[in-house]
């Protein structure tokens, strides 16, 4: 008597054909392998018509932003395009070796003239995103233009890898505060949008930001806008050789209270230059400790984050994200500048902005 051969059924996932114990009808139905993916496998029953999901379960939301995922892949660059030491592997080993340093370092004329040249480009770029701002636009798309507005400057976009950030820029929603990670959410209607830009070229890093709105936002929303900007630009005034920079908060802060609104304390403005981010600490809440003397030829960055609630923060899951923790609303802008004999030259000044002797048209 002939003996009976056992049929092994295989995986239909796609690049699979393993021997398949486990099956669902979804993954099955989608080209999913249920085995190579299980740790994940919940989201592809969320996904939607346009094929986004949700990645991180109801409770870790403040408000009423939402992630939508997948994040595209990573962005290609050129392999000509000069890189900071992180783009590999994420770690900043430059910086990591004046961690702890309170040392500002002053620079000299070609480091200037680095500075301005990435200053320069980075507002372009900066400017070039904004004008892709609309509803229905996603902020995955704004990376795009981003991330291709740095190659076409033989720029790398800085924020892409630093401690393994996914992206080339930062887009930060309503209650986001900063770090927004670019994905598949179109923009809506009465949104505010904060875009965070910063390239390095030359050996040197541009950084800056703004908040937008996105088609008719509510006087709330302006208010909060405006006093976030008149927040950087009342600090700006104060900036000259022989200034605080622990005097920058309380300049900050007060105005932030005499408009009812509140100072983001777990992220500050930071020196730059060929590091992203090194001394000097600069806070935006008064009665702060940092330490250090403005003197010429430093280069920081004042990026105050203004709320309409607490201020405090919480974070999402990818690790990134910082929102409010009550969900309310926050708006922030940045620059980077140069102290200079005179006072303070806006290295990523806008075309309505005076570079030299900077003087705010806001009075408290």
């Amino acid at each position: 008597m002939a003996s009976e051969q056992t049929a092994v059924k295989l995986c239909t996932g796609l690049d699979c054909n393993k021997p398949s114990k486990l099956s669902c009808p979804t993954c099955i139905k989608i080209g999913e392998c249920f085995k190579a993916n299980w740790t994940t496998h919940k989201f592809i029953h969320k996904k939607g018509p346009d094929g986004t999901f949700d990645p991180f379960p109801a409770s870790v939301y403040t408000g009423k932003l939402r992630a939508s995922y997948p994040l595209s892949a990573t962005r290609k660059l050129p392999e000509h395009i000069q890189r900071p030491d992180y783009s590999e592997d994420g770690f900043p080993i430059s910086e990591d070796r004046v961690k702890g340093s309170s040392k500002i370092e002053v620079l000299d004329e070609n480091q200037i003239a680095g500075m301005r040249k990435v200053c320069k480009l980075a507002r372009e770029v900066l400017d070039i995103a904004a004008k892709a701002i609309k509803v229905g636009v996603t902020t995955d798309e704004i990376d795009r233009i981003v991330h291709e507005a740095c190659v076409e400057r033989d720029s790398y976009p800085s924020p892409l890898n630093y401690h393994n950030f996914p992206k080339s820029c930062c887009t930060s929603i309503n209650e986001v505060i900063c770090h927004g990670i670019p994905d598949q959410r179109p923009l809506q209607d009465g949104d505010i949008l904060n875009i965070d830009v910063t390239l390095y070229h030359g050996g040197f890093h541009g950084d800056l930001n703004e908040t937008y709105v996105v088609g008719k936002v509510d006087e709330a929303g302006k208010k909060l806008i405006k006093a976030s900007k008149d927040c950087l630009d009342l600090a700006i005034n104060h900036v000259k050789p022989g200034a605080l920079y622990r005097d920058l908060g309380a300049i900050i802060e007060k105005h932030a209270k005499t408009q009812k609104f509140s100072v983001v304390r777990s992220y500050c403005g930071h020196g730059i230059n060929s590091l992203f981010h090194c001394a000097p600490n600069v806070p935006h809440y008064s009665a702060n400790k940092s330490v250090g003397v403005m003197k010429e030829g430093h280069t920081f960055t004042i990026e105050p984050m203004i709320s309409e609630g607490v201020w405090q923060d919480e974070h999402w899951p990818d690790n990134w994200t910082a929102v409010t923790r009550d969900g309310k609303r926050s708006a922030q802008f940045e620059h980077t500048l140069l102290v200079t004999s005179k006072g303070c030259e806006i290295l990523t000044a806008g075309v309505n902005e005076r570079k030299n002797n900077y003087k705010s048209v806001t009075k408290e």
